[in-house]
């Protein structure tokens, strides 16, 4: 055919001549009945086996809850991973997956699907992305690209493949309007005091405005190291996970919420407002406080000391009593007795006195005595002596 660049095709070579060929055998009649037979019952109830029935690609159910936001300098996709085929069988394996994206102007509707494939996850590695069955992948633009095309719409669409022939459905497709990122915290660091975690920061210096701070907890597991430096806070073992602790107008912020004992970590991201949109900083560099509570009660108050005399029935004592400590952590009481006021005198309680009162049976008879109380807590912290109060036994009491 003119012009065509298709070639004939070419027929099978002719097969050579049989050489030397062994003589065909000739069938009795027997046989011949028999082979008669067999092909009989075959024309009858045989049939030739048809083509293997290739099995079906397995399919991932699709991702319904694809979520992004802009954090930093970075769109973060989050989304759970499927497990289940759309046969409702277990993948056996986890998915490789694929992400797609597309931009948007900032006035058009998000609408459309994203068909730009950006990123593949290999199923290999999907295991680095995960957390409690979350998937999260950070997206990273460059700060002159947020600039220029500040207010624009990426939208996304996630879809996971267990076979080669075949991916699962689109996930929900959705969108995250980007600005330039502003500058993360610095400087980091906590003091625990008595009652609070006191959290400050250098701030951001950034052109974008920032309208405040948002502080970041999660609580490091038992045995987990700490976090040093600029540490990837999302590769730390947390038993609980990094959640918002609290928004801060300031460089400051005071956590009242926390537990002696336990390992926290803290980072501080920086908020810039564009109009009706706020867009948070990466992590600042995380601060590990692990607080010990060291702090002392208060000193016991209203201490009183009431001599009894003896009678026919029991010996002389003297009886002491003082106001209820209010401390939340309280674990008992001790007291303390001196025979000169300006002595601090010896403990004469064996065990922590759980209630406010104490009866002193080894007094003698004509004797002064001094007394102080102190508080407990159950880390071990002793508070500061009471007021003393003093009491005489009479002499003629035995």
């Amino acid at each position: 055919m003119p012009g065509s660049n298709l070639t004939a095709p070419q027929l099978p070579a002719a097969r050579p001549a049989a050489r030397n060929r062994a003589p065909v055998p000739v069938l009795g009649a027997a046989a011949c009945a028999l082979l008669l037979t067999a092909a009989a019952f075959c024309a009858g109830g045989c049939a030739t086996p048809g083509e293997p029935t290739p099995p079906k690609p397995i399919l991932p159910v699709a991702v319904a809850d694809l979520a992004a936001h802009q954090q930093g300098d970075a769109v973060i996709l989050t989304f759970t991973l499927p497990t289940n085929s759309t046969e409702h069988e277990p993948l056996g394996e986890l998915p490789a997956v694929e992400i797609y994206r597309g931009m948007l102007a900032p006035t058009e509707a998000a609408h459309k699907t994203p068909t730009r494939l950006i990123y593949t996850i290999p199923s290999a590695l999907v295991d680095t992305y995960l957390s409690a069955g979350q998937f999260e992948f950070s997206d990273p633009f460059p700060a002159a690209d947020l600039l220029q095309n500040s207010g624009a719409q990426m939208i996304y669409m996630v879809r996971t493949r267990v076979s080669k022939k075949r991916a699962s459905g689109d996930s929900n497709v959705v969108a995250a309007r980007v600005y330039p990122g502003p500058e993360s915290p610095s400087n980091l660091r906590g003091t625990v005091t008595e009652h609070a975690i006191e959290l400050a920061w250098q701030p951001a210096s950034t052109s974008a405005v920032i309208a405040g701070y948002r502080v970041y907890r999660g609580e490091l597991a038992a045995g987990a190291p700490a976090p040093a430096g600029a540490a990837d806070i999302s590769k730390l073992k947390f038993s609980a996970p990094l959640e918002l602790l609290g928004p801060a107008p300031e460089a400051s912020y005071s956590d009242a919420q926390f537990d002696f004992g336990k390992t926290y970590v803290y980072t501080v991201r920086s908020v810039a407002q564009y109009g009706a949109d706020s867009v948070e900083s990466a992590d600042s560099a995380p601060v590990t406080v692990t607080p010990r509570d060291i702090f002392p009660p208060a000193a016991p108050q209203g201490l009183e000391a009431l001599a009894v005399p003896a009678t026919s029935q029991q010996t002389a004592d003297i009886e002491l009593s003082w106001a209820i400590s209010p401390e939340t952590d309280l674990a008992g009481y001790n007291v303390y007795r001196s025979e000169q006021s300006d002595t601090l005198g010896q403990r004469v309680n064996q065990d922590l006195l759980l209630s406010p009162t104490f009866r002193d049976t080894s007094v003698v008879a004509g004797r002064r005595y001094f007394y102080q109380v102190t508080a407990v807590d159950r880390a071990g912290n002793e508070s500061p002596r009471s007021v003393a109060v003093s009491a005489e036994v009479p002499a003629n009491a035995q």
